[in-house]
């Protein structure tokens, strides 16, 4: 028990002093300077409730493969499935596209595969945000070597500038301009992913620490 706290601690304090030395904390009011709400909790839930009944009245009676892309789509997917009033598969992979670089590398690497055989099934790939497309491009790829029967693509954000017109998703929840924004599923070196809502970090919250820093945390805000 005495090894177990001494460890914890050790972590703690290790990730207290990182914050101190680099003079910045998460913050998770909806009032908060470090941040301003993009979509509110309420607004989300409408939204999300809408795609659920849309993805029914498409694919209600065919069963589908909900993919879930990891880990920032989690949120998003969980209640996208719960809206969903039909009989349903879920399945999880995971990918990233950085690994050290600031920069993406424009390949990505698939870090966990599906459990589920996909040939003849209608699959349904969840992604939190579309930045430049390339992982949803990667996993459109993926899954029709596999033969499935149809894919559909969901993002629950959009930044629509930020491709060609041709990456859009079959379905999305809000398109959004090109902010750094968390919540909901999406963080910031592994904060803020826990908030209701969707908000914009400011960028004098983050650009203190390198970008491919944040990378190395996490992949979340897409490629």
């Amino acid at each position: 028990m005495f090894h177990a706290w001494h460890e914890f601690s050790s972590h703690y304090n290790t990730l207290s002093s990182y914050a101190e030395n680099r003079k910045w904390q998460p913050h998770y009011s909806e009032t908060n300077s470090a941040h301003t709400v993009l979509f509110t909790e309420k607004a989300i839930a409408a939204r999300v409730e809408q795609l659920g009944a849309d993805l029914t009245a498409k694919l209600g009676d065919k069963r589908p493969v909900l993919v879930c892309v990891l880990k920032g789509a989690s949120f998003f997917y969980i209640d996208l499935c719960r809206c969903m009033n039909c009989a349903i598969d879920m399945d999880f992979i995971a990918v990233s596209s950085y690994g050290a670089s600031a920069q993406s590398t424009g390949v990505v690497r698939l870090i966990k595969d599906l459990d589920n055989n996909i040939t003849g099934r209608h699959v349904v790939i969840v992604e939190d945000i579309i930045d430049s497309g390339l992982t949803m491009q990667y996993l459109r790829q993926l899954f029709g070597a596999r033969n499935p029967a149809s894919i559909t693509t969901v993002s629950f954000l959009d930044k629509a500038s930020r491709h060609p017109e041709s990456y859009k998703t079959d379905m999305c929840g809000f398109e959004i301009p090109d902010e750094f924004v968390v919540g909901y599923g999406l963080d910031y070196a592994n904060y803020y992913r826990n908030l209701p809502y969707i908000g914009i970090l400011k960028p004098e919250c983050y650009k203190s620490v390198s970008y491919t820093h944040l990378r190395a945390h996490e992949t979340s805000q897409d490629l």
